[in-house]
Formats: structure tokens, C-alpha cells, sequence
């Protein structure tokens, strides 16, 4: 069932406007009675469509309930900025597996450097991806790509979750013996190509973050974050 995402959300008097209408009435082609699904907070809505135009859909909510697909824990994934077009790949499957949030960060040892100007224009496009990796994959919510940060940034913010860690090629604590329970809201910090620098590492230890090893095998940076994510969801029974 077509899948459409609104910020808030009148289940008296639901619309949609702008793209997703054309889309709905041009590229689906859907017609006055056909239904489709709207998710707002994490909630769907089973609507039928009550009156279309090419520049909107009227809407009658038929039920309602809380998106299955939503985990119980809140994951926002810190990611170092890797080279090339990984982020993008990293932005979608890091939204099909759960993660809340994507904040790209600047590290010593970033191989790719933009300055925040160069990285906002990319913006709308990393969060189109995100977007449509969560309707593609049954999402309740959009997952938001933060603007990029400086490693301090996101080493203030990563303290202010339940549960934060980082990934870290020097070793650290097996995943299976990081204490979870009672965690809702979990940062995750993943490095780049180039890794991260000692400073840095021992700038997270000092402020409460949880150095932990995903074994002996190096991964690219690419896999690393899909990889904590994915245990991360079946420690936490979301998987």
C-alpha cells in the first residue's frame, strides 16, 4: 500500500499537498476510493481517498495504530564523513535498519573535508535519501540528517544519551557485554577511513563513552555502522 509521510496531522481533516499529491494523482494514478497508508509521530493512518485533485488529496482515516516498525530504542548513528558518495549508502540502510537519526561529523582523520557551507547544500538531497528509505522500508517516521558537525559537537551531544559508544579499531568491550537495559535513547560513533585519531578516542573515554569492538576483522566504513546497527537492533529485541 502507498506509504506517505506527514509532520502533523488533523485524522479529521487529513491532506496532502505539494509532490506527494502529483505523485499520488499522476505517477500512481490512484482515484476517489482507492486507500493508502500516512504516518505522522510514528503512527499509521489507513485512509481512503475522498476527493483528488493534481494539487490535492482529501483523506478519510479508517483506522489507526502504531508503526510495527518502529523500534523500541532510539538510535542516532554519528558517522564520520567518509570520501566519495558513502554517506549517501550509509544514510539509507542506517534508515532501513532503524536509526532515528544520521549526524555526519568532521574528525582529524577524515579523508573528505567540506566545510559546513559545501555540506548544507547537500543536505536536502542526503535527507531525500532518507526519506525514501523510510517509506521504503515501513518507517513511521523520517529519520533526520543533521548538518554536519565538528567532533567536539558531537562528542557533547553522544554524553547526553542513555547509553553511548564508540566503535573503535584499538579494541573496547565486547558488544554482547555492553550494559543496554533500560536504554531508550543510544548514540553510536563510527569512524572514517582513516580511522580515529588517539586523542579523540581517549577524548570520548574521558567523557563517559563506551569504547566497543566489532571483533577481529577490519571493516570499511561503509559496513561498520550497518553492522552496530543491526546488533544493536537484536541486543535490544528489535530484531
Amino acid at each position: 500500500m502507498p506509504r506517505f509521510f506527514l509532520e502533523h496531522i488533523n485524522p479529521e481533516n487529513i491532506r496532502i499537498t505539494g509532490e506527494d499529491a502529483h505523485h499520488i494523482g499522476r505517477s500512481l494514478r490512484m482515484r476517489t476510493g482507492e486507500e493508502l497508508t500516512v504516518c505522522a509521530n510514528g503512527t499509521d493512518y489507513h485512509c481512503r481517498i475522498t476527493a483528488i485533485t493534481p494539487d490535492e488529496v482529501l483523506l478519510t482515516a479508517l483506522s489507526s495504530e502504531l508503526c510495527a516498525a518502529e523500534p523500541t530504542v532510539h538510535v542516532t548513528l554519528y558517522q564520520a564523513v567518509p570520501k566519495s558518495d558513502k554517506l549517501s549508502q550509509i544514510i539509507q540502510k542506517s534508515v532501513e535498519l532503524g536509526a532515528v537519526r544520521i549526524v555526519p561529523v568532521l574528525t582529524r582523520r577524515c579523508v573528505a573535508r567540506p566545510d559546513k557551507k559545501d555540506f548544507d547544500k547537500k543536505l536536502s538531497r542526503l535527507q531525500k535519501i532518507a526519506e525514501s528509505a523510510a517509506k521504503q522500508s515501513g518507517r513511521g517516521i523520517i529519520p533526520e540528517v543533521a548538518p554536519l558537525y565538528t567532533w567536539q559537537e558531537a562528542l557533547n551531544e553522544m554524553t547526553r544519551a542513555d547509553r553511548a559508544l564508540l566503535f573503535y579499531e584499538e579494541g573496547g568491550m565486547r558488544f554482547s557485554e555492553v550494559p543496554l537495559e533500560g536504554c531508550k535513547e543510544i548514540a553510536i560513533f563510527i569512524g572514517s577511513e582513516g580511522g580515529l585519531d588517539p586523542e579523540e578516542a581517549e577524548a570520548a573515554k574521558a567523557a563517559g563513552i563506551l569504547p566497543v569492538w566489532l571483533g577481529s576483522r577490519i571493516l570499511r566504513c561503509e559496513t561498520a555502522p550497518l553492522t552496530a546497527i543491526s546488533v544493536l537492533m537484536y541486543l535490544t529485541g528489535n530484531l
